[in-house]
C-alpha cells in the first residue's frame, strides 16, 4: 500500500511540474524581446547583449561559455520554440515525419518576437 501511495504521489507531482513548465510566462522587457530565466532573444535570435542587459552579465557569460550553438532556433523554459528564419514561435519543438515543425503556432509569442502572427 505504501508503494502505491508513493507512486501516486510521484505521478501527481510529475504531472504538476510539467504543467507548470508549459504555463510559465516569458518576460517581455521591451518591444520585440522575450526572456526566460536563462536567456533573452529578439527577432535575430538569442542575444548575449540582451541577456546581459536584462538577466545580468553572469547569465550571459554562463550561456555563451557553453560553446557554439545555433542562435536562430531556441526553446524557452516554458516549451515555446522559436525559429528566426521561419519567423514563428510554436508550442513545443516537435517535428513531423516530413521533418517540418508540427507544434501549434503561438500567436502571442510570435507577435511579441516578430511583430506579426503567422
Amino acid at each position: 500500500m505504501y508503494r502505491i501511495f508513493i507512486l501516486l504521489l510521484w505521478g501527481v507531482s510529475a504531472f504538476s511540474a510539467a504543467g507548470e513548465v508549459e504555463h510559465r510566462a516569458l518576460s517581455h522587457p521591451e518591444k520585440g524581446v522575450l526572456c526566460d530565466r536563462f536567456f533573452c532573444a529578439d527577432a535575430q535570435g538569442v542575444s548575449k547583449a540582451l541577456t546581459a542587459r536584462f538577466l545580468g552579465t553572469k547569465a550571459a557569460e554562463r550561456l555563451f561559455s557553453q560553446g557554439d550553438f545555433d542562435l536562430s532556433r531556441f526553446t524557452f523554459t516554458n516549451n515555446i520554440y522559436c525559429d528566426t528564419q521561419e519567423k514563428v514561435c510554436r508550442v513545443g519543438r516537435y517535428f513531423g515525419a516530413d521533418g517540418q515543425p508540427s507544434g501549434t503556432v503561438s500567436e502571442k509569442y510570435t507577435a511579441i518576437l516578430f511583430g506579426h502572427v503567422q
